[in-house]
C-alpha cells in the first residue's frame, strides 16, 4: 500500500512544537509544553535518539535547522520538482522527516510506503511509481541484495545511512542496479553531514557544516543546522542540556579529516561506544558486524540475523559473541569459521550464542545493551568451532 504525500503543515513557521512521535504518548505532549513555555523554543522539532545505547532522551532541533540541512542535501544531489521521492522510513525518525524536509523545498513528489517494510514491497513500489529518489538503512539494502532485487531503471540515487554499509554490500547492492550513497550524519545535525555524489567518490562534507577532530580522531560538528540540545526526563520532570553553537557538539565518532582544493572530504572510522578492549588491544565491533553482513551474502544465509556482541571477560578485559536468530548450527558454524578467518588473533570469536531475536532500533541498529542482557547470563547455545 502507498500513499501520496501533500507537504504543507509540517514545515510552516507556526510558533508549534512537533515532537515525533509515532502516535501522540503524554510523554511527548508534556515535552511540547516544556519547550514551548520553559525553554522559549517555539519551531522545535524533537525527535528521540536512535542509538543503539545510552538513556533515553530527546534531540531539540527547529524547523530552520532541518530546512537548512535539506537545501544542502538538494543542493549537493541536484534534487528538483522533477523529482519523486520513495519513502520507506518512518517519520518520527529524522532520516524519514529529513526527505519530507527536501521534498518541501524541491518541490518534489513523495510516495510513501505504508506496509510493514519487505525488499519486494518496495522494489514493486519503485517501479510502479516511478520513483528516482529513496532514503534507507543498511539492512534494507541487505533485504533487497539477498532477494536478488534489481534497481528499476528510474532510480537515480539511494541514499544510504543510519549506520555504516559495508563495501561487499555496497558493492553487490551496485552491481544489481541500485545507485547507493554513503551518508554519514545523526540526528543531531537533521540528517547529512557528508555523503557520497557517486558511486566509487569519498563522503563529500556539506558546506553548511565546519568539522574538525582531536588528537584521537573524536569528531566536532558546528553549523546551522545543528540541534539546540537535549530534553530528558526524570521522575516526571524535564530537564534540558543545552548544546552550544560557538563551541558545537563532540560526538563519540572516529573520523578522519582531509581537502582535496576547496572540497573537504569524511571518512567514518568508528564509534566510541562501539569500541572494547582485548588484551590490551582497541577493538571496533562496526567493521566486524560489516564483515558478518558480507559473510552472509557470501554464504548465502539471507534468512535470519546475526550480530557480534561483546562481554566481560576476567582474563581479557572483553570476549566477543556470535549471535545468531534463525540460523542453523551448521550454518552458525560456517559463519564463526569464515569470520575467525578474518579477525585478528585476539578478535577471535570462540562462543556462538543462539536466540529468539536480535533486539534491533526500527532503522535496524542492533541494540547492543539489550543484547549484551539477553547473552549474559546464557552459554554457548552451539559448540565452539
Amino acid at each position: 500500500m502507498a500513499t501520496s504525500l501533500t507537504l504543507t503543515n509540517e514545515f510552516r513557521n507556526d510558533g508549534n512544537v512537533w515532537v515525533a512521535e509515532q502516535e501522540r504518548t503524554p510523554e511527548g505532549s508534556s515535552l511540547a509544553d516544556f519547550a514551548m513555555h520553559e525553554l522559549k523554543i517555539p519551531d522545535g522539532c524533537f525527535f528521540q535518539t536512535s542509538g543503539s545505547e545510552g538513556r533515553r532522551k530527546w534531540v531539540g532541533l527547529t524547523k530552520d535547522a532541518m530546512l537548512a540541512s535539506a537545501k544542502a542535501v538538494n543542493a549537493h544531489f541536484g534534487i528538483t520538482r522533477l523529482d519523486h521521492w520513495l519513502l520507506a522510513l518512518p517519520t518520527h525518525h529524522v532520516g524519514g522527516f529529513g526527505v519530507l524536509a527536501r521534498a518541501f523545498l524541491s518541490g518534489s513528489k513523495v510516495t510513501k510506503l505504508d506496509e510493514k517494510w519487505s525488499a519486494g514491497a518496495f522494489a514493486r513500489l519503485c517501479e510502479q511509481s516511478g520513483a528516482t529518489l529513496a532514503s534507507l538503512v543498511p539492512t534494507q539494502v541487505f533485504d533487497l541484495v539477498a532477494a536478488r532485487l534489481a534497481a528499476p531503471k528510474p532510480m537515480r540515487v539511494a541514499l544510504v545511512g543510519g549506520g555504516a554499509m559495508s563495501a561487499d554490500l555496497e558493492q553487490a547492492a551496485l552491481a544489481l542496479g541500485w545507485p547507493v550513497r554513503r551518508t554519514y550524519g545523526m540526528t543531531e545535525t537533521a540528517s547529512q553531514v557528508a555523503s557520497q555524489t557517486t558511486e566509487d567518490g569519498e563522503m563529500e562534507v556539506l558546506p553548511i557544516w565546519k568539522l574538525s577532530t582531536d588528537a584521537e580522531g573524536v569528531l566536532t560538528v558546528r553549523g546551522e543546522a545543528l540541534a539546540k540540545g537535549y530534553a530528558t526526563q526524570e521522575n516526571g520532570e524535564w530537564r534540558w542540556e543545552p548544546i552550544s553553537a560557538e563551541t558545537g557538539l563532540r560526538t563519540r565518532d572516529r573520523v578522519s579529516l582531509h581537502r582535496d582544493g576547496t572540497k573537504k572530504f569524511l571518512r567514518f572510522v568508528g564509534r566510541d561506544s562501539g569500541i572494547v578492549k582485548i588484551l590490551g588491544e582497541l577493538v571496533a565491533l562496526g567493521p566486524i558486524q560489516q564483515q558478518i553482513e558480507a559473510l552472509r551474502l557470501k554464504l548465502g544465509l539471507h534468512g535470519g540475523d546475526a550480530a557480534v556482541c561483546d562481554l566481560p571477560d576476567a582474563r581479557k578485559e572483553s570476549r566477543l559473541v556470535l549471535v545468531v536468530s534463525g540460523i542453523s548450527a551448521g550454518d552458525a558454524a560456517r559463519l564463526q569459521n569464515g569470520l575467525n578467518k578474518l579477525l585478528r588473533p585476539f578478535e577471535q570469536i570462540a562462543e556462538v550464542c543462539e536466540v529468539p531475536c536480535i533486539p534491533r532500533g526500527e532503522l535496524g541498529k542492533v541494540r547492543a545493551e539489550e543484547l549484551r542482557k539477553l547473552i549474559s547470563p546464557s552459554k554457548p547455545s552451539h559448540p565452539a568451532v
